[in-house]
């Protein structure tokens, strides 16, 4: 049984479900529609209420959460955290709220998981697909055929932050729709040819604005009925016939959603226009969804992040034997210094993979390259934080330990680090780790026996060790080598 979180711009919500006849079952919802992405101030920060807010809604949904017995649970913030000045030290009261980490995910990494909860209830293998998500804060638009995704854009631009800039008193009028809609169009029209749009390809809307706009223009008979740019033209003249959203009396529009509704319908219709969409049909699925099929998939070991250390060898042109050599050394490292948990196992084995990325760009310093570009790029898959601490990992491969100091009072993560240096200094070498002829222990110090063969056949390691006595004992700690028969 897994569970989602969704911290959203416009509505925290949560799903918790169960895997099933290869279906996920949704057994249980709840939202909160704190409006979160409105209570950023001048200054680009979330207010104090905002933040009380959103604790608050959390220490609910935790309430929630205990009552099932949960496998996994999964906690993702979406664009307001994204870009709120004082998201970070916002960050650990969210989590001491609600019981578990708070990943703020990318956009990216929010259209891969919207489109892998549509693609998880849609039959069609082999259909091309545009899938459309308009949150509070931003728009994903993703493309892909049956699971595999083509191209996936996230824009700065949705229900929340568009009602505020073109209806901020609530007043509803013809030239501030029309104005929303070509502000709309403005952030899309660069990346239209991306996508490969035309007319074999289906489109589908995620999210809650989609539904609620397809759910009004049904239950109020406009236009064709479905959620095309005839319908949405016929809402919103009824919209501007109100005049303000205190005004507005249409079936299937809650009250609690009409205050943004204006600003959604105007990406909509902004976005279609400029794709050239005739037609979108509403699915009942989106992030939420795709968070716990991503949750199944790990569970199960098909592991999106898999393929997303693959992929990233592959375009950075690594040499993927000798990375993956290295890898498997500080493997068998980390298993002979044994750690209390296997928490890092998989980050170092990626760490491992990837330390060379930094090639690419420059022989030197390639580890501060590497490190970097796992920190930044797009990886399907990851979370901020996992590719932080891959970075972390990878700029402390070799050099100057004070860069990292901060983070070794973790015992195991200090292992782990230890495990990739020492993994670098064989490669480097050329010494394949035999686990007969290496001992490695780290408590209040370092202490290494190694087979004096190894010496012998590969006297390149000597210097390699008093380079490394020279690091850690920069940052205090006793590095000892105890050469054996």
């Amino acid at each position: 049984m897994f569970a989602a979180v969704d911290l959203g711009s416009n509505s925290f919500r949560l799903h918790i479900g169960k895997y099933e006849n290869d279906g996920i079952r949704v057994i249980k919802s709840a939202r909160d529609p704190i409006r979160l992405a409105a209570g950023i101030d001048k200054s680009g920060n979330l207010t104090p209420q905002a933040c009380q807010s959103a604790i608050d809604s959390l220490t609910r949904f935790r309430a929630v959460l205990r009552d099932y017995a949960l496998d996994s649970v999964r906690v993702v913030a979406t664009n307001t955290l994204r870009v709120a000045r004082n998201a970070i030290d916002l960050l650990p009261e969210l989590e001491r709220a609600i019981g578990y980490p708070v990943e703020i995910i990318s956009g990216e990494e929010e259209g891969r998981l919207i489109y892998m909860g549509v693609a998880g209830v849609l039959a069609d293998a082999t259909e091309q697909r545009m899938v459309i998500d308009i949150g509070g804060g931003s728009t994903e638009v993703v493309r892909g055929c049956g699971s595999d995704i083509s191209h996936v854009e996230s824009f700065g631009i949705g229900t929340v932050n568009q009602s505020l800039a073109f209806f901020p008193d609530g007043a509803i009028t013809a030239a501030a729709f029309e104005r929303a809609i070509l502000s709309a169009r403005s952030h899309v029209e660069d990346a239209v040819h991306l996508f490969d749009f035309h007319a074999d390809v289906n489109v589908y809307g995620s999210s809650g604005t989609m539904r609620a706009i397809a759910d009004t223009i049904a239950r109020n008979r406009m236009g064709d009925g479905r959620v095309s740019l005839p319908s949405l033209a016929v809402l919103m003249q009824h919209l501007i016939d109100f005049g303000h959203v205190s005004q507005i009396e249409l079936d299937g529009m809650k009250p609690d959603r009409a205050g943004v509704i204006m600003g959604g319908l105007a990406v909509l219709i902004g976005f279609m226009q400029q794709f050239g969409i005739g037609r979108i049909t509403p699915v009942e699925a989106g992030l939420r969804m795709g968070v716990m099929w991503d949750l199944q998939l790990r569970a199960t070991q098909a592991d999106r992040r898999e393929r997303s250390v693959d992929e990233f060898m592959r375009r950075f042109q690594v040499d993927a034997v000798r990375a993956r050599g290295v890898a498997d050394t500080a493997r068998g490292f980390f298993q002979l210094l044994k750690p209390a948990s296997d928490a890092y196992a998989r980050y170092l084995y990626w760490s491992a993979q990837l330390h060379e990325t930094g090639l690419i760009v420059s022989p030197t310093g390639y580890h501060k390259h590497s490190s970097y570009m796992v920190a930044n790029a797009d990886m399907p898959g990851f979370t901020t934080r996992e590719q932080r601490l891959m970075s972390t990992l990878i700029l402390g491969q070799k050099g100057n330990l004070k860069k990292i100091s901060e983070m070794l009072g973790d015992v195991d993560f200090a292992k782990a680090l230890l495990a990739l240096r020492l993994a670098v200094m064989f490669r480097h070498s050329h010494i394949t780790l035999d686990l007969d002829k290496v001992r490695v222990k780290l408590k209040s110090k370092i202490d290494i026996e190694i087979r004096r063969d190894y010496i012998t056949d590969h006297p390149s390691i000597s210097f390699w060790f008093q380079k490394e006595q020279e690091w850690w004992a920069g940052i205090g700690v006793d590095f000892g080598v105890k050469v054996t028969s």
